[in-house]
C-alpha cells in the first residue's frame, strides 16, 4: 500500500486518469482522416482499430507482473509519455502498415497507464477508508471530454491534423511532468494470480461490462464516422457527437453515488441501460441534428453509471475471491472497449454503420434483462 495518503499523491493519480481519457479521446476525430488519407474501407480500417486493442490488451496483461517488480510509477510515466509521443504518429502513418504499428504502440501506452492508474486509486481507497474510486474514473471522462473538445475545436479551426495533434500532445506531457514528482516511488507489489477466467456470476458480470465498454469504444471509434457518413455534420465537426456523450458520461457519474444512494443498484442498471437503448434509437433514426445530439446524450447519461455498479456486484459476489473478480472483469470490460470496435468495422463493411450501432442497442437489453440475475445476493 502506498506510505501515505497524501493530497499529492490524490493528484497524480487524477492526472493519470486524466491523461488516459484525453489520449483516447483525442484519437477519435481523426479516425475520419486517417480514413480518407489511407483511402481504405470499413473492413480495413476495423482491422487497424484492432491493433489498437491488441496494443492494449498485451499491456494490460503485463502491468501486473511490472507493477509487482518495479511499482506503479514508472509504468504510469511510461503510458503518459509514450500517449503523448505517439498521437503525432496517428495524424501522418501513410500506409496501413505504419498506422497499425502506431496504433499497437498507442495501445500498449494506454493500458500501462489504464491499469496502473487504477492500482494507485484502490490502494488510495484503501488508505483513505472512503470511497474514491468513482472520482478517479470521472477524471477519465472528463479527460475525454477535454481531448475530443481540443481536437475537434482545431480541426473546426482548420489547424491541420499533425499541429493539432502536437498542440495536445503538449498538453499531456505538461500533465505527466506535474504527475511525475507526486507519485510515490514505490508500491505494494500484487500478490497471487494475475488473472483468472472468471466463473458463474462473475462471467456474467464480465460479459455485462465489456459490453458497456464496447458501448463507449464504438461512440470513441465509430461515432464521428456515422455522423459524417449519413451527412449530419462535415468531416471537421465529426466529433461533436463524441463530445456530447463524454459530457453526458461526466455529468452521470460524478453524480452517479447519489442515484444509486437513492434507487439500488438494480434500477440503475435497468433504467440506465435503457436510456442508453433509447439513446441509439434516437441516434439511428432521427435526421434533425439536436435530435440527434440528445441522443449522444441520451448514450452517456444511460451509460455512465452501469460499470461502477457491475464493479460493486463483484465485490459483493461469493462465488470468487473478490480480488479475483475484479480482475477478471477489468480484464474482459476493457477487452470490450478496444477490441470490440473492431468488431463493429467488419459488421459495418457487410451491414452499413447504422446496422452496427443497432447491434450495440441489442447488446445493451442484455444488461437490462440481467439487472435481477447480477443484482441477486449470491
Amino acid at each position: 500500500m502506498m506510505s501515505v495518503d497524501r493530497p499529492a499523491t490524490r493528484l497524480a493519480t487524477r492526472l493519470a486518469f486524466f491523461v488516459a481519457g484525453f489520449g483516447m479521446a483525442a484519437w477519435a476525430p481523426l479516425v475520419p482522416f486517417a480514413k480518407e488519407r489511407l483511402a481504405v474501407d470499413d473492413g480495413v480500417l476495423g482491422c487497424l482499430l484492432l491493433c489498437l486493442g491488441i496494443g492494449s490488451v498485451v499491456s494490460m496483461l503485463l502491468t501486473g507482473l511490472l507493477r509487482a517488480r518495479y511499482g506503479s510509477k514508472p509504468i504510469i510515466l511510461i503510458g503518459g509519455f509514450g500517449i503523448a509521443l505517439i498521437l503525432p504518429w496517428l495524424a501522418v502513418a501513410g500506409t496501413p502498415l505504419a498506422l497499425g504499428a502506431a496504433l499497437v504502440a498507442f495501445g500498449a501506452s494506454l493500458g500501462l497507464i489504464d491499469v496502473a492508474a487504477n492500482f494507485n486509486a484502490a490502494e488510495l481507497e484503501r488508505a483513505a477508508q472512503r470511497p474514491l474510486m468513482s472520482g478517479f474514473h470521472a477524471q477519465y471522462s472528463i479527460g475525454e471530454f477535454a481531448g475530443s473538445v481540443a481536437m475537434t475545436a482545431l480541426l473546426w479551426l482548420h489547424v491541420g491534423a499533425l499541429s493539432s495533434t502536437l498542440i495536445c500532445s503538449a498538453l499531456m506531457a505538461i500533465a505527466m511532468v506535474l504527475t511525475w514528482p507526486r507519485l510515490p516511488p514505490s508500491a505494494e507489489a500484487q500478490q497471487g494470480p494475475l488473472f483468472v477466467m472468471p466463473r458463474a456470476v462473475v462471467l456474467l458480470l464480465a460479459a455485462l461490462a465489456a459490453i458497456t465498454f464496447l458501448v463507449e469504444g464504438a461512440m470513441l471509434d465509430w461515432s464521428a464516422l456515422l455522423l459524417v457518413d449519413r451527412g449530419i455534420v462535415p468531416e471537421a465537426q465529426g466529433g461533436l457527437g463524441f463530445v456530447l456523450f463524454c459530457i453526458a458520461m461526466t455529468v452521470g457519474r460524478l453524480g452517479g453515488d447519489a442515484v444509486v444512494a437513492r434507487v439500488g443498484d438494480r434500477a440503475t442498471l435497468v433504467f440506465g441501460s435503457l436510456l442508453a437503448v433509447t439513446g441509439f434509437a434516437v441516434l439511428l433514426t432521427a435526421s434533425v441534428l439536436a435530435f440527434i445530439m440528445a441522443g449522444c446524450l441520451l448514450i452517456g447519461l444511460g451509460a455512465s453509471n452501469l460499470v461502477p455498479v457491475l464493479y460493486r456486484r463483484a465485490s459483493a459476489q461469493k462465488a470468487m475471491p473478490t480480488g479475483l473478480a475484479i480482475a477478471a472483469i477489468t480484464t474482459v470490460g476493457y477487452a470490450g472497449i478496444l477490441v470490440g470496435p473492431a468488431g463493429v468495422g467488419w459488421l459495418a463493411k457487410f451491414a452499413g454503420l447504422p446496422s452496427a450501432f443497432g447491434m450495440l442497442a441489442a447488446l445493451m437489453c442484455l444488461v437490462t434483462l440481467s439487472a435481477r440475475s447480477v443484482t441477486e445476493t449470491r
